[in-house]
């Protein structure tokens, strides 16, 4: 047994600010494990949205993370990518790596069964992607493409390309990943998709998904779709309100508009897969060095207040942010 009393967390204090807080860890219980975080993950979209604290009162209760602390808009500590170790707990699990949906914090005690094993061949920055692949598998699922489909992504983000990249390994897939910023092509290349700036005329695609976090995204995804097509929103937009021309051609081509979210495991699946087996999924499938592409950005835990206003505000460029802790 080791003896650690403290440690420190990220806070969203007020909406656009946040700070790092001492708080005092208790002794284990039976079953509880103590985790020494290594890499965290800064979900782009949603704890973006949570940061400028426009998450809906609607919403507040539906959008808890795992272990959060807080109340929605602030303060609040909020997120769900680390890789860590065990610290302390059952002697022959100390050492392992393990993925925990867990708030950003150096130091955290948690319920056995709230970890899962990271593959010894799956690198600490890379197994950080598990919460965003699992979104990535779930909206395959939803969108349930088939082999030899038109499929096009919309947003090149670290979801559209993982989504796109899934979807790309079906046989005889055509995907296209779709993204206003030309400097995503040889990403787009490398995992096995075409590339565009802008949705080709008359692509009739037999699935789109759209994964840009823009209205006008969700407008190009909807004139990209094919005769009686789904459209799949993977976006989650908060307090926004998103116009959308529904009064031109999407009764006539007899078009399904689809939400998906991650928090469901889609009806027809859900007496088989839990969420276990499905981020167990999720971290074998980022077995694939190919992924380290999306990780784009990395800094120490502590600059965390400062950067995190830049990243809520503007994602040119950068495609997943990790937080590194020793």
């Amino acid at each position: 047994m080791i003896s650690v009393h403290e440690a420190q967390a990220f806070w969203v204090v007020a909406p656009g600010r946040g700070e790092i807080r001492a708080q005092p860890l208790r002794a284990l219980a039976p079953g509880e494990l103590l985790i020494r975080s290594l890499v965290s993950a800064i979900s782009r979209g949603t704890e973006s949205l949570v940061f400028r604290g426009e998450v809906p009162e609607s919403e507040w209760r539906r959008m808890r993370c795992p272990f959060q602390e807080g109340e929605f808009p602030a303060p609040v500590k909020y997120g769900y990518a680390v890789v860590g170790v065990i610290e302390d707990g059952p002697e022959d699990t100390i050492g392992r790596r393990v993925f925990c949906l867990h708030p950003h914090q150096d130091r955290f005690i948690v319920p056995e069964d709230a970890v899962i094993a990271v593959p010894d061949d799956v690198p600490e920055r890379r197994a950080a992607l598990a919460a965003n692949m699992e979104t990535a598998v779930n909206g395959l699922w939803d969108g349930a493409p088939g082999p030899g489909d038109r499929i096009a992504v919309i947003g090149a983000g670290v979801v559209g390309a993982l989504v796109a990249t899934l979807a790309a390994r079906l046989p005889g897939a055509e995907v296209e990943l779709i993204d206003i910023d030309p400097t995503r092509e040889p990403v787009a290349t490398a995992l096995g998709c075409r590339f565009a700036i802008a949705a080709p005329k008359h692509t009739e695609a037999d699935l789109v998904i759209h994964a840009s976090g823009r209205p006008e995204g969700l407008a190009t995804a909807l004139a990209t779709a094919g005769f009686e097509a789904t459209v799949l929103e993977m976006s989650w937009y908060g307090t926004r309100i998103v116009p959308l021309a529904l009064g031109a051609a999407f009764h006539s081509r007899r078009l399904t508009l689809r939400s998906s979210q991650v928090g469901a495991i889609p009806a027809g699946r859900r007496a088989r897969w839990s969420r276990r087996r499905r981020l167990a999924l999720a971290l074998a499938l980022l077995r694939d060095p190919v992924f380290d592409l999306l990780l784009t950005g990395e800094s120490d835990f502590a600059a965390l207040p400062e950067l995190m206003p830049r990243l809520a505000v503007s994602s040119a460029g950068v495609f997943c942010h990790t937080l590194r802790y020793e």
